[in-house]
C-alpha cells in the first residue's frame, strides 16, 4: 500500500516521542511490534473509532500492556478521540494515556492490561462471549460475528495464566481467536534464553492451536498473509509467531537495555534517522493519517453501516429477541431480577452453599443471558444450573462452563466475557483458592465490571481437609480490594440478599462467601438489612451493655451467646454485618443507629484474621493462626468458637 512505509515509520517515531516526553515507558516493544499492529489495524481490524463501543467490532487486547505508547499512538492515528495533547501527557496525572491501558478510561482500549498474561486470558473470555452470544439468539450470527485479536510478548507466555488460558482456548476450539506473538526473545533482565527454552510451536500444537510463523517481523505482506490465513481457521484458535527485534532501528536493538527505559535524546534522533523518519517530535505527516483513514476508518464506517441495516432486518424478523439483545448489552439486568426474599419455614437449616445453588437456578429462569461455571468444583460449590447444558465446541449455546482446574484463568476469562458485553456471569471455587484468583479479582474491580465470585467452604469449619483448605486471611484480602463488595451471609435470607445485590450491580464485582456446614435461619434475619450491608439481627432486651458484631456462621453463635449472657443479667445487641463496604456506604445516621454503642463497647466475633475488624470494635475474637485437620466441630471447639468460650470472654470484657 502506498502509505505503508511512512505510516509505519510515523507510528514508531510517534511512540518514541511519547516515551521521550514522559521520560518513562518501554520503547523496545513499541519498535519491535509496530509492524504487527500496523498491519492488523490497516488491513484487518473491523472497528469504528467514532463509536468505540460498537458491539460487533473486532476486539483487540494488548496483553503486553507495557507497550501502551504504541497502542495510544496507533489509536490516535486511527482517529480515536485521543488528541495529540493527550499523547504529550503520557503517564501524567489524569491523562487519557496512563502507563498501562485502562478499560473505560481511554477510547479504543478493550481491556485493562499490564499484569502479564491477563490480557490473553481476557481475550479468551471475549472469544467465548462472541460464539456463545451468536448461539443463544436465533440467527445470532446476524447480531454477533467478529474476531478477537490479542498481542502478547515473551513475558505473557511465561506467566502461568497463559498456560491455563491457552489450554482452555484449544479445548473449546475458539477459532475466531487470533494471538499475535511479538517474539523478540528478550525480557527485562536479559535474553529469553535465561529463563525459557520452550518450543513454542510444539506447545501450542499440543494445546490444539494452529501455529503460523512470520520469519521477518518487519514484513507487512507476510504478516498480512498470516492473519488472512488465521481467519480461515475452522476448528482451532491461531497463534502467529512474529520473529522481531526489540528496539528495532536503535543502537540497542536486540538488547534488554531498551526494554523498560527511555532512549536518550541523542539515541531517539539516530533511531528516527535509521527508520527514515525526519519529522520533529509530535509532528506527523498527513500521509500517516491517510493510511488509517483510507483503511481502518473507511472499512469500519462501512461495516458499521452495513451492520445497522442488517440488525434492522433482524429486528423486524425477531423483534422480541432483538429487544432482549439490546437491553442486555450493558450489564443491567435489574428488570429481570427477583425481588424480595424467598420464603423459608421457621428453623430452616442448610449449608449456605446449598442455599446458594437455588439462586443461579432462580436467576436462570428470569435472566436470559446467564453464563457461568466453576473450576472443577461445581458439585461442591453448587454452581451448576439444572436447566442448562454445558458450553462445548459442539454446543455453543450451553450455559454451564467447565473451566477445569484453572482458577486464575477462569476469573480472568470471566472478566473478558463481561468486557465483551451482552452476558452476565458468575464463577465458583473454594474460598481458600481465591489466592489463585486474586490478581484477576483485583482486575475486575479496576475494570468496574459486575463479576460474581461464589466462594464456598468459608472457614475452619472445612474441618478434615486441614489448614491448606481452611481460609484464615482471605476475608481480609477480599475486603481490602477497592471498589469491590464481599458478602459473607449468615443464613438463607442473607444469601438471597447477597445474590440480589450481586446481580443488581452494574459496575463493581461481588464475592459471595458461603459455608460448607449447615446454618439455621436466624429469627431476626432481614433481607432488607442485609441489602444495606449490616443491621441489628437480635436486639437488646432493655439497655445493651455491649454490641456483638459477627458475620456468617458466627451470627448464630453470637445470638446463642447473647441468650446465655442475658440469663446472667448482661444485656447485649447482636449485629450482622455481611458486607462491610455496603454498610459503609449507608448514611452515617443509619450506621450509628445499627452500631448503637461506643467503639469500646463493641466486640467482633469472626473465624478469620483480625485485620480490618478493629475498625468496628475495640475488642475482637478471631483467628490469627492457621487451622487444623479434624472434624469441623472439633476444630471449631479447639479454636474457642463455642457459646461457652465466647460468652466467658465477653463476661471478662463487661467486667
Amino acid at each position: 500500500m502506498k502509505y505503508d512505509k511512512i505510516a509505519l515509520a510515523s507510528l514508531r517515531g510517534l511512540s518514541l516521542d511519547v516515551i521521550t516526553k514522559a521520560n518513562s515507558g518501554h520503547p523496545g516493544m513499541c519498535l519491535s511490534a509496530a509492524p504487527i499492529l500496523y498491519t492488523l489495524f490497516t488491513r484487518h481490524l473491523i472497528a469504528d473509532p467514532k463509536d468505540p463501543t460498537w458491539i460487533n467490532r473486532d476486539r483487540f487486547v494488548l496483553s503486553a500492556g507495557h507497550g501502551s505508547a504504541l497502542l495510544y499512538s496507533l489509536l490516535h492515528l486511527s482517529g480515536y478521540a485521543i488528541p495529540m495533547e493527550q499523547l504529550q501527557q503520557f503517564r501524567q496525572l489524569d491523562s487519557l494515556t496512563p502507563g498501562h491501558p485502562e478499560y473505560g478510561h481511554t477510547p479504543g482500549v478493550d481491556a485493562t492490561a499490564g499484569p502479564l498474561g491477563q490480557g490473553l486470558a481476557q481475550a479468551v473470555g471475549m472469544a467465548m462471549a462472541e460464539c456463545h452470544l451468536a448461539a443463544i439468539y436465533p440467527e445470532g450470527e446476524q447480531l454477533i460475528d467478529h474476531y478477537t485479536y490479542v498481542l502478547t510478548g515473551d513475558g505473557c507466555l511465561e506467566e502461568g495464566i497463559s498456560h491455563e488460558a491457552i489450554a482452555y482456548a484449544g479445548l473449546q476450539k475458539l477459532n475466531k481467536l487470533i494471538l499475535l506473538y511479538d517474539k523478540n526473545d528478550v525480557t527485562l533482565d536479559g535474553p529469553l534464553s535465561n529463563s525459557d527454552c520452550m518450543d513454542v510451536k510444539k506447545r501450542f500444537e499440543a494445546a490444539n492451536w494452529n501455529v503460523l510463523e512470520v520469519e521477518d517481523g518487519n514484513d507487512i505482506e507476510a504478516i498480512d498473509k498470516a492473519i488472512t490465513l488465521a481467519k480461515t481457521a475452522k476448528e482451532k484458535p491461531t497463534i502467529i509467531v512474529c520473529h522481531t527485534i526489540i528496539g528495532y532501528g536503535s543502537s540497542l536493538a536486540g538488547s534488554s537495555k531498551c526494554h523498560g527505559a527511555p532512549l536518550s535524546a541523542e539515541e531517539v534522533v539516530k533511531t528516527k534517522e535509521n527508520l527514515g523518519y525526519s519529522f520533529p517530535a509530535f509532528n506527523v505527516p498527513e500521509e500517516a493519517y491517510m493510511a488509517f483513514k483510507e483503511t481502518l476508518l473507511t472499512r469500519g464506517e462501512k461495516a458499521h453501516k452495513d451492520y445497522d441495516k442488517k440488525v434492522l432486518e433482524y429486528a423486524s424478523k425477531h423483534p422480541t429477541e432483538y429487544d432482549t439483545f439490546v437491553s442486555l448489552m450493558h450489564n443491567d439486568i435489574s428488570k429481570y431480577l427477583f425481588n424480595g426474599a424467598p420464603h423459608y419455614e421457621p428453623g430452616f437449616k442448610d449449608a449456605t452453599r446449598n442455599t446458594s445453588n437455588a439462586f443461579p437456578n432462580l436467576v436462570a429462569e428470569e435472566v436470559p443471558n446467564l453464563f457461568g461455571g466453576s473450576a472443577d468444583v461445581a458439585g461442591s460449590v453448587k454452581t451448576k444450573v439444572k436447566k442448562f447444558t454445558d458450553f462445548t465446541p459442539e454446543n455453543r449455546a450451553g450455559c454451564n462452563i467447565n473451566f477445569g482446574i484453572r482458577e486464575l484463568a477462569m476469573t480472568s476469562m470471566q472478566n473478558g466475557i463481561l468486557l465483551h458485553g451482552g452476558l452476565r456471569t458468575y464463577v465458583g471455587s473454594f474460598f481458600v483458592f481465591s489466592d489463585y484468583m486474586k490478581p484477576a479479582i483485583r482486575m475486575a474491580a479496576m475494570e468496574r465490571i459486575p463479576a460474581i465470585f461464589l466462594l464456598s467452604h468459608d472457614s475452619i469449619a472445612v474441618g478434615e481437609d486441614g489448614p491448606t483448605h481452611q481460609p484464615i486471611e482471605h476475608l481480609t484480602m477480599l475486603r481490602a480490594i477497592p471498589d469491590m463488595t464481599t458478602y459473607r451471609p449468615s443464613d438463607a435470607i442473607e444469601v438471597a440478599a447477597s445474590y440480589h445485590y450481586a446481580f443488581a450491580s452494574t459496575d463493581r464485582p461481588t464475592a459471595i462467601v458461603i459455608s460448607r456446614q449447615n446454618l439455621v435461619n436466624n429469627e431476626g434475619s432481614s433481607y432488607e438489612g442485609a441489602l444495606k450491608g449490616g443491621y441489628v439481627v437480635s436486639k437488646e432486651k432493655e439497655e445493651a451493655q455491649l454490641a456483638i458484631l459477627a458475620t456468617g456462621s458466627e451470627v448464630s453463635l453470637a445470638i446463642k451467646v447473647q441468650s446465655m449472657l442475658l440469663s446472667e443479667g448482661i444485656d447485649t445487641r447482636v449485629i450482622s454485618l455481611p458486607a462491610f463496604d455496603v454498610f459503609e456506604r449507608q448514611s452515617q445516621a443509619y450506621q450509628d443507629e445499627v452500631l448503637g454503642l461506643p467503639y469500646e463497647k463493641r466486640v467482633f466475633v469472626e473465624m478469620g484474621k483480625s485485620d480490618g475488624l478493629y475498625k468496628y470494635a475495640k475488642n475482637v475474637i478471631s483467628i490469627d493462626r492457621f487451622g487444623k485437620s479434624a472434624p469441623a466441630d472439633e476444630v471449631i471447639a479447639d479454636y474457642g468458637f463455642t457459646p461457652e468460650v465466647v460468652a466467658e470472654k465477653i463476661r471478662k470484657l463487661v467486667k
